[in-house]
């Protein structure tokens, strides 16, 4: 690429919006020109208007520090700075809804790590590994935004990567009954220790509307296109409980399965460590070389220890067993604010410019 993108990130200043400017520090295809958030941060610069606020873990690129925040609602003024957005607005979905279309329609593409547009039928909610062949709805989102080059595509909810990509791997086994239980951590709520001090040695077994995404969204990535439409796979039946527990970022999924046709754990162990798509045959910027990795102790994946694998787009996977009720079980872990956040969203970014779909205005 000769020249870089120039991407906004509208929702700049909250943790996804944060992630985003972090992983975007030195991208060989896209520079942070612009960043937009709330009319309250509007005017100052993104340093005064993040404050004390900034929760990753790697110090505030300078390239971003005196960049003068735009107010997100100025859809014109911020379209016309950029070549495309990501999205990570803080509002209800109505309001995301519309805020995305509305970028879209000034002819700037959008990938959202909103959950606003997941169940809109010609919008593309993709894990580039996975389901890559839907991007192909966006010719149809087009017409019905009347747009030559602006379009949304979206990426799933963070709690179905550590179970969705292994099952993607077992396809041929035919998967239809899952049972799984995602342990979240605080980023994904968008907060840390500092904030919210009462997750300190806590559990709390409700995360508002978690459980069915983490049933149906899985579902919709395994769908098909038709009609310029997403329809949904009807199987495997997933049943989910999500819990929010102490730990910073790292979202672990304990998941057990039955199959049509049952397989041997050697079997299910080469499928998934070697498993891979279009971002590791491209080689784009973002993918994990290995994308599912298989630890053999009995004490992994641990957060600690695998949260960060492949920079944190790669998926540990380990205590994969036979069970008594279902015929497999195995506990997976991802990292929530990369590969199930910015990250991802980078990654959907990355092929839609290999494939022609982002390009410089």
């Amino acid at each position: 690429m000769d020249q870089k993108l120039k991407v906004g990130i509208l929702g700049a200043t909250g943790m996804v919006g944060q992630r985003f400017i972090a992983l975007l520090e030195n991208h060989p295809w896209y520079q942070v020109t612009t960043v937009a958030a709330s009319p309250r941060s509007a005017g100052k610069t993104y340093e005064e208007a993040v404050g004390d606020r900034w929760k990753m873990a790697t110090p505030m690129p300078d390239g971003v520090k005196n960049l003068v925040v735009m107010n997100v609602n100025e859809v014109e003024k911020v379209a016309a700075q950029v070549d495309f957005v990501f999205s990570a607005v803080d509002m209800t979905k109505e309001e995301i809804r519309a805020i995305e279309e509305a970028y879209a329609k000034t002819e700037t593409p959008v990938v959202s790590n909103n959950s606003a547009h997941r169940w809109t039928p010609d919008v593309p909610m993709v894990i580039p590994e996975i389901n890559s062949e839907h991007f192909e709805v966006i010719a149809s989102q087009k017409k019905r935004l009347g747009t030559a080059r602006g379009f949304i595509a979206v990426k799933p909810n963070c709690s179905i990567q550590s179970y969705a990509p292994v099952l993607t791997a077992w396809k041929e086994f035919e998967p239809y009954e899952v049972v799984a239980t995602t342990y979240q951590a605080i980023s994904g709520a968008g907060k840390t220790f500092k904030d919210w001090p009462e997750m300190i040695g806590n559990i709390i077994p409700y995360i508002g509307g978690e459980e069915e995404k983490s049933e149906q969204e899985p579902l919709r990535l395994w769908g098909k296109v038709e009609n310029g439409q997403i329809v949904k796979a009807q199987e495997p039946v997933i049943t989910c409980q999500c819990i929010r527990v102490p730990v910073l970022n790292g979202h672990t999924a304990a998941v057990f399965v039955k199959f049509r046709k049952k397989p041997t754990k050697e079997q299910l162990i080469e499928k998934m460590v070697s498993f891979k798509g279009l971002p590791q045959e491209l080689n784009l910027p973002s993918a994990p070389k290995q994308f599912i990795q298989y630890l053999e102790e009995d004490n992994r994946p641990q957060v600690s220890l695998d949260v960060d694998f492949e920079n944190g787009m790669g998926i540990s996977v380990g205590r994969l067993r036979e069970d008594t009720v279902y015929d497999y079980k195995f506990v997976g872990l991802s990292h929530n604010t990369v590969r199930g956040a910015a990250g991802g969203a980078v990654l959907c970014a990355e092929l839609l410019t290999a494939q022609g779909y982002i390009q410089a205005k």
